[in-house]
């Protein structure tokens, strides 16, 4: 069987990467290494939209958070954590295990957080020294208002906002320092299109300036020796060789595509899966939709964990559902990294055989339909 994988991590990895990943090993101190490394690192700003270093450091994303707080808080500190679903509760434990004193907005799943209700937060209490938010929250399919985040913590100058853009970056627009966002946290396997084991990790100079004085225990996550060491394109410790080359590849691809153009195609094939949702009258979760995953309340007297079985073991199609109490009410449908217009009609036919299968009655073509229309809109002249 025809295995299609339409998870938000991992994602498809182009044959162009693969097969450059497939070149024999470099020695990660030998100058064609060196040569990798710098470009990547400029790629990566040019990602970022930042004139700032950003660190690639051999990891899952969940280490490039990690840093986010071990390099930049003390213990005892006090931070505001914003929680709307599994990533943003990831943030609280990862500060909670280095004993940072967390305060919570926790915001109803599937909504995005008013900024005000940070900016209330950090009026009340001027000993907070770090924000965590969430830019596109994978477990609910929510876009959170990260710009309008921004606007409310920059002009604080002892408080940083530090941002899991792990699902945004490379899917629509996060410029790092017009938004003057202070530590931006990467990984690979999402919108990259690379496979998971690279964390990529960028900090304001407002940052580096807490990092000094920051007395956190790390080791292997200690950026500034990282920072020393990659601005000679060097690393500190050895590096994830392969997906470093790899990464080349990805920003060379891109490139080539323009900043521009990925966020089109990311808008052009979200909006399609949403409108199919609604050709087969199905509602979508998320009240504020990230165009990196949809969310789509499965109907009454449907196992939402039965659909994502039935597509994997009957169509070869792998989706992702529900998490924690949404378990069983939804499914997600990627749309993020290395797919196209065939990729979201292959998934909605698999979701309309899927739903006629467990007994739910749709029309045969409503959905493929409505993603069709919603492509004829928005396709660009060959």
């Amino acid at each position: 069987m025809k295995e299609y994988l339409l998870t938000a991590g991992p994602t498809p990895v182009p044959e162009r990467i693969l097969l450059a990943m497939a070149a024999p090993m470099l020695y990660h101190r030998a100058p064609a290494f060196m040569e990798c490394l710098k470009e990547t690192t400029e790629g990566l700003k040019w990602l970022f939209q930042t004139k700032q270093l950003v660190l690639q450091l051999a990891g899952s994303g969940t280490a490039a958070m990690d840093a986010a707080v071990c390099n930049f808080l003390s213990k005892g500190d006090r931070a505001l954590v914003v929680r709307g679903g599994k990533f943003g509760e990831r943030w609280g434990k990862i500060c909670q295990a280095y004993g940072v004193d967390c305060t919570f907005i926790d915001v109803e799943w599937g909504r995005s957080v008013d900024p005000q209700l940070v900016k209330q937060s950090l009026d009340k209490d001027p000993s907070i020294k770090a924000v965590y938010a969430t830019a596109s929250e994978t477990s609910t399919g929510v876009k959170h208002d990260l710009e309008g985040i921004a606007r409310v913590v920059r002009g604080r100058d002892g408080v940083l906002l530090c941002v899991d853009a792990i699902t945004a970056i490379g899917v629509f627009d996060v410029p790092m320092d017009d938004w003057g966002l202070d530590v931006v946290c990467l990984g690979s396997q999402k919108a990259l299109m690379l496979p998971p084991g690279l964390a990529m990790i960028a900090a304001s100079e407002k940052a580096w300036a807490a990092n000094a004085k920051a007395t956190l225990p790390r080791f292997y996550l200690d950026l500034l020796r990282e920072k020393k060491s990659q601005e000679k394109s060097e690393t500190a410790f050895t590096p994830a060789v392969s997906l470093i080359v790899g990464l080349r590849e990805s920003l060379r691809m891109l490139r080539e595509e323009t900043l521009e153009g990925v966020w089109a195609r990311h808008d052009r094939l979200a909006k399609a899966t949403r409108s199919a949702a609604g050709g087969l009258g199905l509602e979508l979760f998320s009240s504020s939709p990230t165009n990196a995953i949809t969310a789509i309340r499965v109907p009454g007297g449907i196992d939402g964990s039965a659909v994502v079985r039935t597509m994997k073991n009957r169509y070869g199609i792998t989706i992702a559902g529900g998490q924690d109490h949404l378990k069983g009410k939804i499914v997600r449908i990627a749309h993020i990294g290395y797919f196209s217009e065939f990729d979201i009609v292959t998934a909605i036919s698999g979701l309309e055989m899927t739903l006629s299968d467990l007994g739910y009655g749709i029309k045969p073509g409503s959905g493929v339909a409505a993603a069709q229309a919603s492509f004829a809109q928005t396709r660009t002249s060959p």
